[in-house]
Order: C-alpha cells, then sequence, then structure tokens
C-alpha cells in the first residue's frame, strides 16, 4: 500500500444507515458488514459460504465485533445487502480506499463496464446488472462503481461515475462507447486529461482520422509533428508488435469536429500478432486525446486501460466467480459486487504471499493474521 491507513475500516463505514426496524435488529450492523468482508476476501461467494465463514471463525471474530446473538443465517446477510443503501456503502470504501492509497498526478484511471450475466430476474422484468467501474491501473485499486440496467447506459453512468470521484491530475482512458463530446468535457471539468477510443460510430470523425494517418504514412508525415513508438511483447510463443503514432490535431480537423473539450492530439496504434506459424491477425485502432502530442505518454495510457481487463474483470471471473453468482434480490447483486471488487483490490496489493489472487483469497481463509494484513486496517 501507499499509504498507512489512519482510520479503522469501521470508522469508514459508520454512516450506513441501518435499512431494518429496529426493533428486528437481532445482529448489529456493522457485524454483518464486518463479516461479510472478512468472508468475501477469504473466499466466500455466497450468502451460504458467507454464514459459514462466520460460524467457523465465531471465536475469532468476537475479539473485535459484538455478536449479540452470534452469527447470522445466510437469510439475514442476503436481506440486509438487499436492503443496504449502495450509495452509502460506496460512500464508506470511498473512505477506505482514501485512507490506502494517495492521489497523484498523472496517474491512470481506466473506465469500463462489465455485465453480471446472471443477475438477472425474468419473472420481475428485470434484466442483467451492468457496472461501470473505474480502475487506478497502476494501484490497482477500484476507485468506483455505477451501476445501470444495461450496458447501453453507460453512456449516462459514466459522467454520473466521474462526480464521485476525484480525478484531479488523471489520465482517463475510455473504450469507444464512452466516446462523446460530454464525457470529454465532464472530465475536463474534473481537472482530468482523456485518451478515448475512437471508432465508426463517430462515422465522419472516424473517416478524417484515418485519412489523416494514411495520408501521413504515406508521405512519412513531412511538415507534421509526428511521433512514433514501438513495443515487441514475446510470451509463450506469441509475439506482439505495437507501433503507436501520435500527431497534434490539425486546425482543419478541429474547425470541422468542433465540441470535444481540451483535444489536443489524435493517435494511432498498429497491432502485429503472430502465435507460432499461424498467419499474423493485425488491428489499427484510433484515439482522441487531450493530451500533448508525446507518444510514450500516448501508449502507456493505452496499454495501461487493458489493466481493467486483465486485473480486475479477469479477476472477478476466474476467482471470484462472478458470473456464475445468481444473487437479485434489490441492491443485493450491486452491493455484493462492490465487495468483490474491494478485496480484488485488497489481494492485488498485497504483497508478502506470493501466488494469484485464488491463493490469497484461499491463505486468508486459513490464516486470520495473514487476512488483516490483506485488509490493511483495523477491524476494530
Amino acid at each position: 500500500m501507499s499509504k498507512t491507513p489512519t482510520v479503522s475500516i469501521r470508522q469508514c463505514f459508520a454512516n450506513v444507515p441501518d435499512p431494518r426496524r429496529e426493533h428486528l435488529r437481532r445482529h448489529c450492523l456493522w457485524d454483518i458488514i464486518a463479516i461479510t468482508i472478512c468472508a468475501v476476501v477469504a473466499n466466500a461467494d455466497s450468502w451460504v459460504e458467507v454464514a459459514r465463514y462466520g460460524v467457523r471463525k465465531h471465536a475469532w471474530l468476537r475479539t473485535f465485533l459484538e455478536l449479540p446473538n452470534g452469527i447470522p443465517s445466510h437469510d439475514t446477510f442476503n436481506r440486509v445487502f438487499a436492503l443496504l443503501d449502495p450509495a452509502a456503502l460506496q460512500q464508506g470504501f470511498h473512505h477506505w480506499m482514501e485512507a490506502l492509497v494517495e492521489a497523484t498526478a498523472g496517474r491512470l484511471v481506466a473506465i469500463d463496464g462489465k455485465t453480471l450475466r446472471h443477475s438477472f430476474d425474468t419473472a420481475d422484468g428485470k434484466g442483467p446488472l451492468h457496472l461501470v467501474s473505474a480502475w487506478a491501473t497502476e494501484n490497482r485499486l477500484m476507485l468506483g462503481q455505477y451501476a445501470v440496467d444495461s450496458k447501453s447506459n453507460e453512456i449516462t453512468a459514466i459522467p454520473e461515475l466521474v462526480k464521485m470521484l476525484d480525478l484531479s491530475g488523471a489520465i482517463v482512458t475510455i473504450d469507444a462507447m464512452g466516446c462523446q463530446k460530454t464525457i470529454a468535457a465532464g472530465l475536463k471539468a474534473a481537472g482530468a486529461d482523456y485518451v478515448l477510443a475512437l471508432k465508426e460510430n463517430h462515422e465522419t470523425l472516424y473517416a478524417d482520422v484515418q485519412q489523416l494517418f494514411v495520408d501521413g504514412l504515406e508521405e512519412d508525415f513531412v511538415g507534421t509533428a509526428h511521433q512514433e513508438y514501438q513495443t515487441v511483447d514475446e510470451n509463450h510463443g506469441r509475439v506482439e508488435t505495437r507501433t503507436y503514432h501520435v500527431v497534434p490535431v490539425p486546425k482543419e480537423l478541429a474547425q470541422r469536429h468542433p465540441g470535444w473539450q481540451g483535444l489536443r492530439s489524435l493517435g494511432m496504434v498498429f497491432s502485429e500478432c503472430q502465435v507460432g506459424p499461424k498467419e499474423a491477425t493485425c488491428e489499427t485502432r484510433f484515439f482522441l486525446s487531450s493530451l500533448a502530442p508525446k507518444v510514450k505518454t500516448f501508449a502507456r495510457a493505452v496499454r495501461g486501460h487493458w489493466g481493467i481487463e486483465n486485473s480486475l474483470h479477469w479477476v472477478l471471473d476466474i476467482s471470484f466467480r462472478e458470473d456464475e453468482s445468481r444473487l437479485r434480490k434489490d441492491h443485493g447483486p450491486e452491493n455484493l459486487a462492490l465487495l468483490r471488487r474491494l478485496a480484488a483490490s485488497l489481494l492485488h496489493n498485497e504483497d508478502t504471499a506470493k501466488g494469484g489472487v485464488a491463493c490469497k483469497r484461499k491463505e486468508a481463509g486459513w490464516d486470520n493474521d495473514y487476512l488483516l494484513e490483506v485488509l490493511g486496517a483495523s477491524l476494530k
């Protein structure tokens, strides 16, 4: 962790309101939240498993929790998290992350969405939950999430997520769904720079940027302040060569496509992938950016965006089996998803134990002291 926490986890979640009627509160809200946080880090993936974790760790949990009526049942965990206000729970999460990591200028923040495939409820006409997350690539910490009911609503979710976060000085990367003038303006208003993937949904702009680079490559970018940078990655017989190009935004193109606040540079990435004797596959991608036309900074941002796929989304599917979760009731799917992302962040940042996230989860279940190392703060 980049900074020593100054508050306990309990203090971070102190302002989460209890949604239950007072006469029905047999278990303390903090006890329920704390057991769930510990259990999810320690390899529990369902409410039944969370409750069983509590039973098995009862003696240890009593050293810092009240537990006036023992360990809640799995139905109690399910009911309470279905009722908890996601915004309040996420506010507690923000306080915790602020205690663990300092914001630094130039940090990369990737924003991307993921659908919880089995969170739909056909009987209630409810589609699967789609979560838009912000991931600090180099810190490997999730900064926040915003829930919507379909992938197409990412356009409306991203501005709301941006408002929730402190992005001052950050470089924010977003895929083509978020390549919108309003989102670019919102990021600049938040004090951030952006690198936005540009695709054919912006038909004329895409065509103009594509032609700009085609002409530039044919003419060796004569008269243009062009920068180029190449990387080669080799791994298990796979060789991927990426060539990055960046140029300032021409005045004519800016006039033809007004309204992109802060737009300063255009980028292109040409990727060629060779796997053994097979024919190489090629891909060309284009980007809009508010960054100065510096190719290594651009390349770092583009490559960094994959951190949210590799370090968060893939881990959630493989190590947390998120796509298998059939939790559907009220706020339950969103709240448990937040705790999974919290756990993934903490496990990524714990570096005293060897192994991947799945192995670390098991070790946290076996060893209470190691679990406290992962949490990085006091539970009292």
